[in-house]
């Protein structure tokens, strides 16, 4: 059993990397799903206000690692089925250490992405909760946000990173070469 978590700011091709292990028939649990489902579950609209208060209210009623806590039974309910499981959206320290502790076999990815290719995605790829963060201000918003929850200690903490400054297919290249070596350490 092996647990791998992905990290990196908004827009850098976390959901990308999710796809790609998706395809190689690794399954994702995806913790901006435990907030998507938290946000629906009380009646409000799916959007960056709304996916961001919500996460700093489970933070604040439940420790820094709340998002963590949330997602370690539907990862545990996916390794029943699979050896591998993949957890996207990791955004603090806490939520790392969490899992460390949860998890013996834990690796942690960073996906690297400069801020202006960061923007230009956010623009193109038009998600409910990317209106608000598709400008200049509101990308810096999002990062200094998401920085406060621990996210640049989070990335530090990664065993491996991946760049994501090239093409999409030189991702998906890289990507599936990183995941391959990870299994067979595990093997």
């Amino acid at each position: 059993m092996q647990v791998i978590g992905v990290v990196g700011f908004p827009a850098s091709g976390k959901g990308e990397f999710s796809r790609i292990a998706k395809e190689m028939k690794i399954p994702v649990v995806n913790m901006g799903d435990v907030v998507r489902k938290a946000v629906t579950d009380a009646g409000l609209t799916l959007n960056d206000k709304n996916m961001g208060e919500m996460s700093r209210c489970l933070r604040q009623g439940m420790g820094m690692d709340a998002l963590a806590k949330l997602s370690v039974p539907l990862i545990e309910d996916e390794l029943e089925h699979s050896k591998t499981v993949l957890v996207d959206g990791i955004r603090g320290d806490s939520e790392v250490l969490y899992f460390q502790s949860s998890f013996k076999n834990f690796n942690l990815i960073a996906v690297d992405c400069p801020f202006e290719i960061r923007l230009e995605r956010l623009k193109a790829r038009g998600r409910s909760d990317d209106s608000a963060n598709s400008s200049v201000e509101g990308l810096k918003a999002r990062d200094d946000r998401e920085r406060g929850w621990g996210l640049e200690a989070a990335i530090g903490m990664a065993e491996y990173v991946l760049s994501n400054e090239g093409t999409m297919e030189e991702f998906e290249t890289a990507v599936k070469k990183l995941l391959d070596e990870i299994r067979r350490k595990q093997a």
